[in-house]
C-alpha cells in the first residue's frame, strides 16, 4: 500500500491464521458504482475468497459485497466473479508460482488508494494444524513476555 493516501475498507483476518504469506501484490477490480459505494460503507467480507488466474485474466471468487440500499435495479449478485486488474507479465509471473504445490492466491484486503479501490493479494502457502499450533503457542508467549514487562515497569 506505498504511495498515495489509503483508507483500508476490509481485511482477511482468517488468511493469515490458515497460510503463511510469502509474497504482496496490488491488484485493481472491476466493480458496478453501486458496488464502490457498498464498500465505502465497509459493507464485504473477504473470508472465504480466493483469485484464480483463467485464460490470462485473474479473478476473484467468494468476494461478498452486500447490495447497496439505494441501489435499487443497479445492483449486482453479491457473490459474483470479480476480475482483478493487473499487468499480463504480473499474471503469468503469478501464475507459474500458482502451479507449484501448495501455493494459493488469497486477497488481504481490499483499501482506497486515491479514490480506488485495490485490493491486496498475498502468495500464501497452506498452514497444516501443527503449524497453527505453534503460531497460537508463538503468540501466547509474546503476550505473556509483555504482561510480565508491563508489570515489571511498576514495581
Amino acid at each position: 500500500m506505498a504511495g498515495g493516501q489509503s483508507r483500508v475498507a476490509a481485511t482477511n483476518r482468517k488468511a493469515y491464521h490458515n497460510y503463511f504469506i510469502e509474497e504482496r501484490y496490488e491488484a485493481g477490480i472491476e466493480l458496478s458504482g453501486t458496488e464502490v459505494k457498498s464498500i465505502r460503507q465497509g459493507k464485504l467480507n473477504l473470508k472465504d475468497s480466493f483469485c484464480h488466474v483463467k485464460n490470462g485474466e485473474l479473478f476473484l471468487y467468494g468476494m461478498h459485497i452486500s447490495p447497496y440500499e439505494k441501489g435499487n435495479i443497479f445492483n449486482v449478485d453479491p457473490l459474483r466473479t470479480r476480475k482483478l486488474l493487473m499487468h499480463k507479465r504480473e499474471i503469468l509471473k503469478l501464475f507459474s508460482k500458482i502451479q507449484q504445490d501448495g501455493y494459493s492466491l488469497i486477497p488481504l484486503s481490499v483499501y482506497f488508494k486515491n479514490s480506488k479501490v485495490k485490493v491486496e493479494l498475498g502468495l500464501a502457502r497452506g498452514k497444516k494444524l501443527y503449524d497453527k499450533r505453534a503460531s497460537a503457542a508463538e503468540r501466547d508467549a509474546k503476550r505473556d513476555m509483555d504482561r510480565a514487562m508491563k508489570t515489571q515497569r511498576y514495581r
